[in-house]
């Protein structure tokens, strides 16, 4: 397999390649993002208070037909 590596940059969620490179439809590419850049995470929300999270408790109630 050959690999070709083109530089790039991100803008508005895109990524614009440095070069005026026409790639075919469906063309497989990986994006590897070089160490040094700073990337953010995006974390799972979290309770502020651990002890909140009895109030998030699933309960299961049959549902009982009332016209029997």
């Amino acid at each position: 397999m050959q690999v070709t590596t083109i530089q790039g940059i991100v803008k508005n969620g895109q990524i614009h390649l440095s070069e005026d490179v026409k790639l075919p439809e469906m063309t497989q590419v990986y994006v590897v993002i070089p160490p040094t850049q700073n990337i953010k995470k995006i974390m799972s929300p979290r309770l502020e208070n651990k002890a909140d999270a009895k109030r998030f408790v699933k309960t299961v109630e049959e549902d009982v037909d009332d016209e029997l």
